[in-house]
């Protein structure tokens, strides 16, 4: 099973797909569409791009393929980097076709474009449906057709079928106009006990609120007042060592650093519904990014700085 069909698993039920040290594949959901030209109606779908700064692993991928094969997270990574090996070697000469995904080409400038394939639908509430391509309404034929009939056969008035009405006719208008006034006159009334109703509820409200005005609260031997001095702590720099689509495994690894001596802990869940954990927080950036420099050459090569405020 190539790299390609398990970003493509992954496509139908995520947003973004990242494949570390490479780029990531975001999915946008599109409503149903016609073209007004060719008469063709098209269902929802999910529009696929690619973004090749997205680099950062968030275990999704490698934690799929893992589960896939039955293999060791560190395996899954591994297998990743060999596919990733083909990928550059033929986008260094010729075009990168990606099954069910679409194609990559490399530009002089090094910048990488990506052309989806159109005729595969990643949005799951439109499986099974195709485009549909319906005849036009030809209504100025028809309209041609009616002025020719007339022309041919016109309807004529007569004296007779103007003085005679229909009897049914009559009563209806006349039950008509009776259930009309009725209506009119049920409204006003109802108009008419709501308008009291409010005024009532406002003179109410009145009588409280002057109530409270006039009231006098005395409190015998208040309580001394107390002053405290708290520093608040901005800790918005946290070197992040993963994140994880189970939360379970998100504590696994919170626990691990800790064993080591890192005050981790979990930074919470991010836009892509991944759970992140740090190694910890900082309030100072240079503080941050001395103890990342140190962790990138002793622990993790993975680890990155994100600064939000939690």
């Amino acid at each position: 099973m190539t790299l390609a069909k398990y970003i493509s698993d992954l496509l139908y039920r995520y947003e973004c797909v990242i494949i570390p040290n490479f780029g990531g594949f975001i999915t946008n959901t599109i409503s149903a569409k016609v073209n007004h030209f060719t008469h063709t109606f098209y269902a929802p779908s999910k529009e696929l791009t690619f973004n090749s700064h997205l680099k950062n692993n968030d275990g999704l991928l490698a934690n799929y393929i893992s589960t896939c094969q039955n293999i060791s997270y560190e395996k899954a990574l591994s297998f990743i980097d060999q596919e990733l090996d083909d990928w550059k070697t033929t986008l260094a000469y010729d075009e990168l076709e990606l099954e069910n995904i679409g194609s990559l080409n490399l530009t002089k400038e090094g910048i990488m474009v990506f052309e989806p394939n159109s005729s595969v639908n990643y949005l799951t509430s439109s499986f099974g449906l195709s485009s549909y391509v319906s005849p036009a309404v030809k209504r100025i034929t028809y309209k041609e057709k009616v002025r020719e009939l007339e022309t041919i056969a016109p309807v004529i008035p007569t004296e007779e079928n103007k003085r005679k009405t229909p009897a049914f006719i009559k009563y209806a208008a006349t039950a008509a106009i009776i259930f009309a006034l009725g209506t009119v006159g049920w409204n006003q009334y109802n108009k008419i006990e709501y308008n009291n109703l409010v005024a009532k509820t406002e003179l109410e409200q009145q009588r409280v609120d002057k109530s409270i005005q006039e009231a006098t609260f005395v409190i015998e031997n208040p309580l001394p007042a107390i002053t405290l001095n708290v520093t608040k702590e901005t800790q918005n720099y946290h070197i992040v060592a993963g994140a994880f689509r189970e939360p379970a495994n998100a504590e696994k690894k919170l626990q691990q650093l800790i064993t080591k001596g890192f005050k981790a802990r979990i930074l919470g869940v991010n836009k892509w519904n991944l759970t992140q954990v740090s190694y910890g927080s900082f309030d100072s950036r240079n503080e941050a990014i001395n103890t990342l420099n140190k962790i990138k050459r002793t622990e993790s090569k993975d680890a990155w700085l994100l600064v939000k405020a939690y």
